[in-house]
């Protein structure tokens, strides 16, 4: 039967209604995940249309998945947090939400000091177990939305909860139902949909959702959870691996609108941040990051790169502030004492710092031959250099200026006697045989030393 699509307006054959396969056995996917062996990427040579959302957005999840894997945040480093990433997302809320715990005494705290700084963005959601007890205390703390989850995949509906898939179904659409009923708008977590017999069951599920949905007159958001970072961006890669797969399917097969439908995804095979972008691309408005990527395991998409992916895709940053990003870093480092590896992207203490000695020479030159974008102005990051064997005066000037972050009064010039003083240790060091450049600890170290404590390592 041929219908007119309102996705297309295009005259199509009637979408296919997928129905439960309530298996005897569980579909682990053994070709796909022999487990003894590395995952492996199965083409089909599908393809499914690009079609991003007219408006795309990035969630936060910092203060749930990110404080899974780091000492707990006291309150005041939530509200701190809080307040950087709402300054981050600007006055349109790029950064639209952010999700808490509830369990506790301090977590509740957290969230009432954060609700009483009034700030419309990002909103506060929770995450929480399905139960009566728990919507209520979310209505009760005048909370519109929270997270709950509902594992999807024969791993977690066999081995973990030891129910068949029309059993676990039918428990996870009674929680959703006990969420209206506290009118307390769901967000369903598809936790390991990379692992999910899709059609069998993630497809008939969030039908089944919609259904509810349309009857309580209370919208679900569906969180799609690469769980385990086995999604796969590319075109013509099979299900349920592919992203733009199950991005595509969640909308043609289950009406999942773009505004409802989120990505959450994780690190492990070094696909995040691309696996996100590939969902906003295929018709996710929401992608789900954590603050420096921190989270279970290898950790969650980096909130920051998502910035400079929408930036990208966008052509603008949209009232965001990126400067806020090496706020953030900083304040991970100095106040809650995150150690960020030096070289990560955008927060990284030498993601802008070049090595080599002929890159040196050009970065001073004209910073633009060798630094990614104007760093200074979009993360108030200066372009700097490695000290090794060519430096000269001028460039142990410059390092020294821009790695202490001097203000014009504070700079040295190329004459100082602590300059003239690096100098001569570095030639030294490689006149004794020395073949390296020096680490910037190495070269604090001496600069503290010489200077009788006038700089201090950082």
């Amino acid at each position: 039967m041929l219908e007119i699509s309102q996705k297309t307006n295009l005259l199509e054959q009637e979408t296919f209604k997928y129905s439960l396969q309530d298996v005897e056995e569980p579909n682990l996917y053994r070709d796909v995940y022999p487990y003894e062996d590395v995952p492996r990427v199965a083409f089909n040579h599908r393809r499914v249309p690009i079609g991003m959302p007219e408006d795309i957005w990035i969630t936060d999840t910092s203060f749930r998945d990110g404080q899974q894997s780091v000492e707990p945040y006291s309150v005041k480093q939530i509200v701190d947090l809080y307040k950087l990433m709402s300054r981050l997302g600007g006055p349109y809320g790029i950064i639209r939400q952010t999700e808490f715990f509830v369990y506790s005494k301090k977590d509740r705290e957290a969230v009432q000091k954060c609700q009483e700084l009034g700030l419309k963005f990002p909103e506060i959601t929770t995450w929480i177990r399905a139960s009566k007890e728990d919507f209520k205390l979310v209505r009760d703390l005048g909370i519109r939305e929270t997270g709950i989850l509902v594992s999807c995949s024969d791993y977690h509906i066999f081995k973990k909860m030891k129910m068949t898939r029309r059993q676990c179904m039918e428990h996870y659409l009674a929680a959703v139902s006990e969420a209206f009923e506290a009118d307390v708008m769901p967000r369903c977590h598809l936790e390991d949909i990379t692992r999910a017999d899709f059609y069998g069951f993630v497809v008939p599920f969030v039908n089944e959702l919609m259904k509810l949905s349309a009857q309580a007159k209370i919208p679900v958001r569906i969180r799609a959870c690469d769980t385990m970072g086995y999604g796969i961006p590319y075109p013509e890669v099979a299900i349920p691996r592919s992203v733009p797969g199950i991005i595509y399917g969640l909308q043609h097969y289950s009406d999942v609108s773009s505004e409802m439908l989120e990505w959450h995804g994780h690190n492990d095979f070094y696909k995040s941040v691309t696996n996100a972008t590939t969902a906003w691309l295929y018709g996710a408005s929401g992608v789900n990051c954590s603050l420096l990527g921190i989270g279970e395991r290898t950790g969650n998409i980096p909130l920051e790169a998502m910035v400079f992916e929408y930036a990208s895709m966008r052509g603008s940053l949209d009232g965001m502030d990126p400067t806020v990003i090496t706020e953030i870093a900083e304040y991970f480092q100095k106040e809650i004492g995150y150690n960020i590896p030096p070289m990560t992207p955008f927060v990284g203490r030498n993601f802008n710092v070049t090595r080599a000695g002929i890159h040196a020479d050009g970065l001073l030159k004209d910073e633009e031959i060798y630094n990614i974008f104007d760093t200074r102005k979009l993360l108030n990051r200066s372009a700097s250099v490695m000290l090794g064997k060519a430096s000269g005066l001028a460039g142990i000037a410059y390092w020294i200026n821009e790695n202490y972050r001097l203000t014009e009064s504070e700079r040295v010039e190329k004459h100082d006697p602590l300059v003239l003083a690096v100098k001569e240790w570095i030639d030294k060091e490689y006149e004794d045989g020395r073949q390296t450049t020096l680490s910037t600890g190495e070269v604090e170290a001496k600069i503290e030393t010489l200077s009788g404590g006038r700089f201090r390592r950082l």
